[in-house]
């Protein structure tokens, strides 16, 4: 449904929690008439707020603090409380340009390799707080249209991109070349031996690559504590499928669990 852009709209914000709580300070929803953009907590905690808004935009006189104490009245048992804060604003364009406003930046993420695991994480990844740097050797590899928050880029030799990666990008390489990875992988532990602003390093592979790469970057000076810094199979422990969206997952899991 394609609501007025201009018609009144409520902007619910989380603005206190205390205790354990389902959202942070700061998350925030839109809510109009008949649809909602983002979440506070979902539950029984949002169907209250959305109908607190609604309320709001019927003009009827509402409080904009409300405390929900999260318990059996919401039918919910996370036993803390939430302070969320009502504020109506002109039209859902603003409200979204407010949140937008508002967002913390996104974390970047360097994905080497555009193949089938590659694509796969793509997807995966993309509607998740990242800003998705996917670079590929090969001309058209990304495909047309990259989704929102990834940007893809050729560079031959791929490698190359390395040195003008953002401060405190994540680093994933699955390329389709053992070559390439291996060069990858030489690149991000030679700025990380210089520069130390590259906090994880993960490579698709088995054991036995791994094996045969860290002999190879040895001969070429790094050291076991350097090579330390890779992590390779990339990938929760202990999932056994082998397809792309299998791996994928099991990737973007790994990688969530070192922005914690």
């Amino acid at each position: 449904m394609q609501e007025g852009r201009a018609e009144p709209v409520v902007r619910v914000r989380v603005q206190a929690v205390r205790g354990s709580a389902p959202r942070e300070v700061g998350a925030s929803m839109v809510v109009a008439p008949h649809r909602t953009l983002g979440s506070v907590g979902g539950g029984h905690l949002e169907w209250q707020a959305q109908a607190h808004a609604r309320a709001l935009l019927n003009g009827q006189p509402l409080p904009a603090l409300v405390r929900y104490a999260l318990g059996p009245n919401l039918g919910q048992c996370c036993g803390g409380e939430v302070v969320l804060e009502f504020a109506v604003l002109p039209s859902w364009g603003q409200a979204e340009a407010t949140l937008a406003t508002e967002a913390p930046a996104l974390q970047p993420v360097a994905l080497f390799g555009a193949g089938h695991v590659g694509r796969a994480l793509v997807r995966v990844l993309q509607p998740l707080p990242l800003r998705v740097l996917w670079f590929d050797s090969r001309p058209d590899a990304c495909g047309d249209t990259p989704p929102t928050q990834v940007t893809c880029e050729q560079v031959d030799p791929v490698q190359d991109a390395v040195a003008d990666l953002p401060a405190s990008t994540r680093v994933l390489v699955m390329t389709h070349s053992h070559a390439q990875d291996l060069e990858l992988i030489a690149a991000c532990l030679q700025r990380q031996r210089h520069s130390a602003d590259l906090p994880w390093i993960g490579m698709i592979g088995s054991a036995t690559k791994w094996a045969s790469f860290r002999q190879r970057l040895v001969q070429r000076g790094l050291d076991a504590a350097a090579l330390d810094h890779v992590t390779c199979p990339v990938g929760v422990p202990g999932i056994r499928g082998k397809q792309p969206e299998v791996i994928a997952v099991a990737v973007a899991a790994q990688l969530l669990q070192t922005l914690a």
